[in-house]
């Protein structure tokens, strides 16, 4: 059958971390995978998991299926994340969410629904988006259109771009937006952006679908979900697709939801109806472990504030691998203005190294970059940070 067949292309991210592992130079690094690393190098299981793992354990009876949306406590825990314990959205019950397969499955399950009934529209993502984005919608049967995001010249956002794409989206098409911590340039909206865009969508008729993937990862978990907040109030059909992949740190057991948000508690019933439809054929039910670790830590305010301490940590020391970077290359005499990093928020940055800077940097210094110069700052670590500073100044000089 495959005699014939051209090998498909490795994945652009996951492919770079094979070659990162078959790599024998011991000061090898990693800039490229998006997964969060400690100091030591190392991907954790955050404290908070492992106590509710032992609840788990202690009182788990059956490995029996759960219903096809998951387990009802964990759609009650993920809109409470999503929009706070006592928000209205789920006071009137106009909310509907289904444990996912990671934030990627969450996707591909709004992706699959919204193609049953929105057969004409296209699906506009950011330029530029995470990749994956591209593969999931395409797969789906959409066609794609872009919109402006990011300014390569002033390395920030391009709101006016932005808005002015915007403005062209037809009433029914759908558009793909980043709830915070922008992938992959690490650009995000201000509140007062993110205001005009509601009203904008609202004013349009475009349906929202934010990627909810780093809850957490930008300014705290509360002040994150502000724009999820806003096309609440404004009272229009949207979907969030969320992971716990990052702030839970549930990478191997592929966490997330799907929730859809409608103007009436009918209308959101109607949703779940077609929700777990599309569900059965796809999956059929979710994985348990990781939505009942999630859902343990959520309802139990001891585990929850021990969580919330250990995302902040996470959270900070991004944050001071990005000054790291900033001074240390400004230290080594790098003339280029690096600042712009310190501005961005979350795991990822759009650095400025050109394509020969970051091939440069992986054949000499076996320091792995994303085409296009998407770095992972959690990648860079004290043991690290100044040979990544050296090297990439060494670079730069040439």
């Amino acid at each position: 059958m495959w005699k014939n067949i051209e090998a498909a292309p490795a994945d652009s991210i996951l492919g770079l971390t094979e070659a990162f592992k078959n790599d024998s130079n011991p000061a090898k690094v990693n800039l490229g995978v998006g997964v969060y690393k400690d100091d030591a190098g190392n991907t954790p299981i955050l404290g908070s998991v492992k106590a509710a793992e032992r609840i788990l354990v202690e009182k788990e009876t059956t490995k029996s299926y759960l219903p096809i949306s998951g387990d009802p406590g964990y759609g009650a825990a993920v809109q409470k994340l999503l929009f706070g314990e006592n928000s209205e959205v789920i006071t009137s019950g106009r909310a509907a969410t289904v444990h996912a397969p990671g934030g990627t499955g969450a996707l591909r399950v709004g992706a699959e629904l919204l193609k049953k009934f929105k057969k004409q529209a296209k699906v506009w993502i950011s330029k530029p988006t995470w990749a994956n984005h591209k593969g999931i919608f395409s797969a789906a049967g959409f066609e794609l259109a872009e919109y402006a995001y990011y300014d390569a010249g002033t390395m920030s956002l391009d709101f006016d771009g932005m808005l002015a794409s915007l403005e062209t989206v037809p009433a029914g098409d759908v558009v793909l937006l980043h709830a915070c911590c922008h992938n992959p340039s690490g650009v995000d909206l201000n509140e007062e952006q993110w205001s005009k865009v509601v009203a904008l969508g609202k004013e349009k008729g475009w349906v929202p679908f934010l990627d909810f993937a780093y809850q957490g990862f930008g300014a705290g978990v509360e002040a994150d979900r502000y724009a999820v907040e806003q096309f609440a109030a404004a009272g229009v059909d949207f979907f969030v697709a969320s992971s716990f992949s990052k702030n839970f740190g549930l990478y191997n057991e592929r966490t997330g939801a799907l929730t859809l948000i409608s103007p009436t508690k009918e209308e959101s019933q109607v949703a779940m109806s077609h929700l777990k439809s599309t569900v059965r054929v796809i999956y059929s039910n979710p994985p348990a472990h990781g939505g009942l670790v999630a859902a343990t830590i959520l309802a139990d305010s001891a585990l929850y504030d021990q969580w919330i301490g250990e995302l902040d940590e996470m959270r900070d020391r991004i944050v001071a691998m990005r000054s790291a970077l900033v001074e240390g290359l400004a230290a080594r005499g790098v003339e280029r203005d690096f600042s712009f990093i310190k501005e961005q928020r979350g795991m990822f940055s759009f650095s400025g190294l050109s394509d020969d800077i970051v091939s440069w940097l992986r054949d000499n210094k076996a320091i792995y970059v994303v085409g296009g110069g998407r770095i992972n700052l959690a990648g860079l670590t004290t043991g690290n940070i100044d040979y990544v500073c050296d090297s990439i100044a060494e670079a730069l000089k040439k």
